[in-house]
């Protein structure tokens, strides 16, 4: 039976990350990056896709898991009738191969216990050649090497490609498995020991945790959003992904199925948000520096996201020969959507700029003048029709976010002059640019008949992204037009009380595809945001405590929920929705602090 996708609990290196299951199986994991192609992909077909299982002899799901202290070392505890053992899975920083390690104690009793490895190269396609060496497993198979050893020693043997080993662990006893991947035409890495990498691990961990200066309510959830926004940080550049995995669908059975692993603009002011207002300046100024880096060159072909490295092309690609999870087909591999054309991420990459100079992080000299030739193209281009911050693929339109985060980027522009005049540019401009866009805004995407914004001009559809309006500063929350807005997006998105992007028919009308999808939890905390900022405090607060409820029992979040079933839906764990979980509780904080 396929698991839940909140079932998975996520382990990672800063560089890649793996999803482990309640059966004690990793079924996905890339490497030796987020967006390499996977060894374990059985979270999208089945065990012949790759997987690697550890549990005791005939269980099926474990009695509890948890993490370690605020880490993301994985502790699952599972209790039989000869004895409770407990499996800590985690992969320890890397100096230059990722390691993935499994150490399996003995609690009390004694278990018997059994594993399961399939590696299965790209994307569960490809079968490695696999022999012995220095009593070692080895499995090679073009580019890819993976060594599995144990310590100490467990006997293996290969059974239908695969390789199998049965042990027994009493009260006291530990049994490490590693697993390490290298370029099969590099050498076998230096080994390292499983138990010291552990406490390596988690003093890593700790030291990273104890600089969170978080301090409000609901801390354990913030600080389990912060650690899973660091194990998607991908180290070696600052870049943060959007998720680890790719094509988890947002209907079960449907063609919602988008590779997330990469870094989209759209996330990045709200990731710098949440990280500059937990304390962590250096995450923030990394980000901001792969930020300055990934959109560096002709305006005109600035893009919405890109890769860890912020590589350009992530061409979209199939993968026929997976099933999909629950048969949600099909499997897809990079995103079309890194072509299409979106205006807000001008405005997305401004008010990132304008929030690392405010909080201090030293400017770069030639990232202003890279502002300066954004605001240049964005001047002759904000008239036109977009694909919108929810990458439709259907007709362009004038999106009403997408004019408002136009708005954004001459208003900050504007603001960074006045508040430096010494720097070069022309206030005066780009404030007349911001009135315009401003006036027209008002005119062409409000319904003054219902009183709200609607999603794009003229329409009568709705988008839960007008709720952004007052947190961004277009308009005041006690602007009648916001309160309006808010009170129309509760009463025609949300479903038992969560929020849906948009309206979505069968005939995908405004977003080109066929289906439907869950509700957006990323949409659900602005909807909190914008209850708390038009002066509803108890109802912003009683959503909140509603939308961590529905985190995983490990603290983690997919894209979507379906409240009809109970289940997250979506890519997971979403980056999105853990920025949203932390940008509403500091701003529920700040607001209960300030009386």
């Amino acid at each position: 039976m396929t698991q839940r996708i909140d079932d998975y609990a996520l382990i990672g290196d800063l560089q890649t990350a793996a999803l482990v299951g309640r059966d004690g199986s990793v079924d996905w994991l890339c490497l030796p990056r987020f967006d390499s192609a996977a060894c374990f992909a059985a979270i999208l077909g089945d065990e012949n896709n790759g997987h690697w299982q550890i549990a005791p002899k005939g269980a099926t799901t474990c009695t509890s898991r948890r993490y370690a202290e605020d880490s993301l070392v994985l502790e699952t505890y599972w209790e039989t009738r000869t004895g409770t053992v407990k499996v800590v899975d985690f992969m320890p920083q890397r100096d230059r191969a990722p390691d993935l390690m499994r150490i399996v104690e003995g609690i009390s009793g004694s278990v018997e216990m059994s594993a399961v490895l399939r590696l299965r190269f790209d994307y569960g396609s490809i079968v490695p050649w696999v022999r012995r060496s220095d009593g070692h497993r080895v499995a090679i198979a073009g580019p890819d090497s993976v060594w599995l050893r144990s310590e100490p020693h467990v006997k293996t043997w290969g059974q239908q490609f695969s390789t199998c080993s049965s042990f027994t662990v009493g009260a006291g006893e530990r049994v490490a498995f590693v697993l390490t991947w290298h370029p099969s035409h590099e050498p076998r890495p230096e080994l390292i020991d499983p138990h010291e990498a552990l406490e390596l691990t988690l003093a890593d961990w700790r030291e990273w945790s104890a600089r969170c200066t978080y301090r409000g309510p609901h801390r354990e959830a913030v600080m389990r959003s912060l650690i899973t926004l660091k194990a998607l940080t991908y180290a070696p550049t600052g870049g943060i992904m959007a998720a680890p995995t790719t094509s988890l669908p947002e209907e079960l059975g449907g063609v919602r199925n988008w590779d997330y692993r990469a870094c989209w603009l759209r996330d990045s002011s709200l990731t710098l948000g949440a990280l500059l207002a937990a304390g962590y300046v250096e995450e923030a100024a990394a980000w901001r520096d792969w930020l300055l880096r990934s959109v560096a060159g002709d305006p005109a072909d600035l893009q919405i996201m890109y890769g860890p490295a912020g590589e350009r092309r992530l061409p979209e690609t199939t993968l026929p020969w997976l099933r999909g999870y629950a048969d949600s087909a099909p499997v897809r591999t990079g995103n079309a959507a890194v072509d299409q054309f979106q205006l807000d991420v001008y405005g997305e990459v401004m008010d990132s700029l304008h929030r690392a100079r405010e909080a201090g992080i030293p400017p770069e000299r030639h990232a202003w003048n890279l502002q300066l030739s954004l605001l240049g193209f964005l001047e002759s281009t904000w008239r036109e029709p977009d694909e919108g911050l929810w990458e439709v693929r259907g007709p362009r339109r004038h999106f009403t976010h997408s004019k408002v985060m136009a708005w954004v980027a001459a208003d900050r522009a504007v603001r960074t002059l006045e508040s430096d005049p010494s720097l070069p540019g022309d206030a005066a401009r780009w404030r007349a640019m911001r009135d315009e866009i401003h006036a027209q805004v008002c005119a062409r995407a409000y319904d003054p008949a219902r009183n709200t914004f609607t999603q794009s001009y003229g329409s009568k559809e709705l988008d839960a992204a007008t709720l952004l309006i007052p947190q961004v500063g277009f308009l005041p929350p006690d602007d009648p037009r916001v309160v309006g807005t808010v009170d129309a997006v509760r009463a025609e998105l949300t479903h038992d009380g969560f929020v849906r992007r948009y309206s979505v028919d069968s005939a995908g009308a405004v977003d080109g595809l066929p289906g439907q999808e869950g509700t957006f939890l990323v949409c659900s905390f602005w909807l909190a945001d914008a209850l708390w900022l038009t002066g509803r405090p108890d109802e912003a607060r009683e959503l909140f405590e509603r939308l961590i409820a529905l985190r995983s029992d490990v603290g983690l979040l997919a894209e979507e929920y379906d409240p009809a079933t109970g289940r997250q839906l979506g890519n997971f764990p979403q980056a999105f929705s853990h920025i949203g979980l932390v940008g509403t509780a500091f701003a529920l904080a700040a607001g209960e602090a300030a009386g």
